[in-house]
């Protein structure tokens, strides 16, 4: 019963998401709650953050939850951690170029181009290679207790560059990404000139894209684990 009713909150919250995030205008002086406000640097395209953000958030969610499992195989010896690890770190890697199609989406209609080595699409980009790095030693390690070792260690040693290339980098260094060290429009997420009906639709997409997150994980955890059995039972 409990699963089904967070399922349902799911279905609920993201079905609202989705249509105010497509169908509520965007007015210079907003006066119904159904309408958002113009925001300088954004403008129309300010619709993006509903489901732009939450895929950048959900990313350093699941490296997280990856060094987390990585940290608790290292002190259990329990493969099943690493496999709760490994299933974060392939999500992370789909949520990470969910983010980044996104951004170059908008980038497009935004700076006339989809790429443009904007120091926050060089810095989801480095992570692409650092997570991609460990997803392909991985696969080049057959031996599963040296494998899970020396991926709970690069998960720790990855996970620390997280926050520097999503949360400061961006910040420190001019670009065109809205809060950017030169921005004087939009600026960072946090200040985004939002009126109270936009900020609930942004974090109910936030509240909803990590229930998502939670169930895929799950389903990506069961999957990995019977995926392994039957392995185990052919050779």
């Amino acid at each position: 019963m409990k699963s089904t009713t967070w399922k349902v909150v799911l279905f609920v919250t993201m079905t609202l998401v989705i249509i105010a995030g497509l169908s509520f205008p965007i007015v210079n002086d907003p006066t119904k709650w159904y309408e958002f406000p113009w925001i300088k640097g954004l403008e129309e395209k300010a619709k993006i953050i509903f489901f732009h953000v939450p895929t950048a958030w959900l990313a350093v969610i699941a490296y997280l939850t990856e060094m987390i499992f990585g940290v608790r195989y290292m002190v259990t010896k329990n493969l099943d951690d690493d496999t709760k690890s490994l299933a974060a770190l392939q999500l992370g890697m789909v949520f990470t170029i969910l983010a980044t199609l996104t951004g170059s989406i908008w980038a497009k209609f935004t700076w006339g181009s989809f790429w443009n080595w904007d120091p926050r699409e060089t810095s989801i980009f480095v992570l692409l290679l650092i997570y991609g790095s460990l997803i392909a030693l991985r696969s080049a390690i057959e031996n599963e207790d040296k494998r899970a070792k020396l991926s709970a260690v690069y998960s720790i040693i990855a996970f620390l560059t997280v926050p520097f290339f999503v949360f400061i980098m961006p910040r420190i260094m001019t670009g065109l990404h809205p809060g950017s060290a030169n921005d004087t429009n939009a600026g960072p997420i946090v200040d985004f000139k939002m009126n109270g009906n936009m900020f609930v639709v942004f974090f109910v997409s936030l509240f909803s894209f990590t229930i998502l997150y939670y169930w895929m994980w799950k389903l990506r955890v069961k999957a990995l684990i019977i995926h392994e059995k039957v392995f185990k039972k052919l050779i």
